[in-house]
């Protein structure tokens, strides 16, 4: 007599089929994404920045050149102005798409600058612990380690209503570790371990598609800590 099938595993290994499944589809569409951003930024740096710069310098032969009557001149300098606004918000949207010095001038400047701009904006003390060497990883590692930082600011700008954060970021043969620390209001505590955000949960699944990990726990004396975990031997490059 052939042995029964336990229909319980079946659906067990159904399930897990399937969320491999969708986890390499996500991925897909994330490395897609990244993709899409990088070539964007590209483009309105190339094109659009490289027009707005040529435009502002005709507007300055132009001014040199016009009769120097007060009336041409304050049109010229407000024409002048809305061209630098124009060139800031070109700056600004390249960045939101795609951070450029996190290929030219490495990890570290971009997670150091990241929690600076942080500080800044929110008035809020941060420590950044970054390796004196320059890390050393694929693009995609990069980007993970740089969007879970970004998504985990702006939790804490958000929802902590914290005056400190800690950035710390470990290296080693093995892994890459990055812990995110706040002395907030920590989590909610009807769902403490819950990554109930969105933001958060497109993070952890960025980290799973490349081997890694991400935990976000609440501290003993208050405040939440993130850690990230990317393995430096990893499936997906």
């Amino acid at each position: 007599m052939s042995a029964q099938t336990d229909p319980n595993k079946e659906a067990a290994q159904a399930d897990a089929e399937r969320a491999a499944d969708l986890s390499e589809l996500l991925g897909h569409v994330n490395t897609s994404w990244d993709n899409e951003r990088r070539a964007l930024s590209r483009q309105l740096h190339d094109s659009l920045g490289s027009s707005l710069t040529a435009l502002t310098m005709h507007l300055s032969l132009l001014t040199q050149k016009m009769p120097q009557e007060a009336a041409l001149l304050d049109r010229a300098a407000t024409m002048k102005q809305l061209l630098l606004n124009v060139i800031e918000t070109n700056r600004q949207m390249q960045m939101k798409l795609w951070n450029d010095k996190l290929e030219f001038l490495g990890v570290n400047v971009a997670l150091g600058e990241l929690a600076a701009q942080f500080a800044e904006q929110h008035k809020i003390a941060v420590r950044c612990s970054l390796p004196e060497d320059e890390l050393i990883c694929p693009r995609n590692v990069g980007v993970a380690l740089l969007r879970t930082l970004e998504e985990a600011l702006s939790n804490i700008a958000t929802h902590a209503s914290a005056t400190e954060v800690d950035i710390i970021i470990d290296d080693n043969d093995e892994a890459l570790m990055m812990t995110v620390k706040d002395n907030g209001v920590g989590l909610p505590a009807s769902e403490p371990a819950e990554m109930s955000k969105h933001g958060l949960r497109s993070v952890r699944e960025r980290v799973h598609y490349l081997g890694g990990s991400l935990s976000l726990t609440a501290n003993p004396q208050g405040g939440t800590t993130l850690t990230v975990v990317l393995p430096r031997i990893h499936p997906k490059e």
